[in-house]
């Protein structure tokens, strides 16, 4: 599929890198702080992340496209595994040089930031998390409403609904993520939809969220490195989101009581393509 101007002009601010022998899509930028990691969600990529990018010149920053997402590669037969995804962030921070990292994350970019935190209170984390930022995923997968696309993705005929998925239907679902107030716009839904069809990404949409049933099956872990890490952890959410819904972040608020929380009552699932001011804001919030 062709890519808009507005990709490859992003596609030309960064580079491909190899990883396990697979190509890797990243951003890397110099500057001052702490070092910032971008995780981005399904079914996008860090493309998401541009307009926080835009609004944090002048501090290191590092964002990369998944394994199977946006621009990087995307293998039919790969196992995708959270632990792989976190692994390629460890050597991403590790080739970017020594600094403390602090991991902003959003919807499948949160399980691997809590990957990430279960490693570091283990011990085995390959570099300094200072700290961490969480906004808009459904960690708690028993309080999240998946899309009926998610749905059906995870379903045993989750591989006939990957070949047959298109534009129309992909649009359909991806626009009802937005809030009211922040609509999808023409441009970005085309530009969406183009990255993930790209190299035949959405065919491959039901191995790609098979990141949901690890949320189950590594609950354990992930929450309790919620409850228990002992860097400084704060949640941002956009509260008119349909699948990462309040009740999740009233879960993570029970989990970890002290956590500073920052509410963005008029956004919805993206709160960083809806609103990157409000995000730039619950950013500086978090880092100071």
């Amino acid at each position: 599929m062709e890519l808009s101007p507005r990709i490859e002009s992003w596609r030309g601010q960064g580079e491909d890198v190899r990883f396990r022998e697979r190509r890797i899509h990243v951003h890397r930028r110099d500057g001052d702080g702490p070092l910032l990691l971008l995780l981005h969600g399904f079914p996008s990529s860090a493309f998401d992340w541009r307009g926080v990018l835009e609004r944090t010149h002048g501090r290191r920053a590092l964002a990369f496209d998944f394994l199977g997402f946006g621009l990087s590669e995307k293998p039919a037969g790969h196992e995708y595994t959270l632990a792989w995804q976190a692994d390629l962030a460890e050597e991403l921070v590790r080739q970017t040089g020594p600094a403390p990292v602090f991991v902003v994350a959003h919807d499948m970019g949160t399980s691997v930031a809590t990957e990430l935190m279960a490693r570091d209170l283990r011990g085995e984390l390959g570099f300094d998390l200072a700290g961490v930022l969480l906004f808009n995923g459904s960690i708690l997968l028993h309080r999240a409403k998946p899309t009926s696309g998610q749905r059906l993705l995870r379903s045993p005929a989750g591989p006939l609904a990957a070949r047959a998925m298109n534009r129309a239907f992909f649009l359909r679902q991806f626009s009802g993520l937005f809030s009211p107030d922040h609509p999808l716009a023409p441009q970005e839904a085309e530009d969406q939809w183009a990255l993930i069809a790209h190299e035949g990404g959405h065919r491959i949409a039901h191995r790609t969220i098979s990141y949901m049933d690890e949320r189950e099956r590594f609950a354990e872990r992930w929450h309790g490195a919620v409850a228990a890490w002992p860097g400084p952890l704060s949640f941002a959410w956009g509260m008119l989101d349909p699948v990462a819904r309040p009740a999740v972040l009233a879960g993570l608020r029970e989990l970890r009581p002290a956590a500073p929380v920052t509410e963005l009552p008029r956004l919805g699932h993206y709160p960083q393509i809806e609103s990157p001011d409000e995000v730039l804001a619950a950013l500086e919030a978090a880092l100071s």
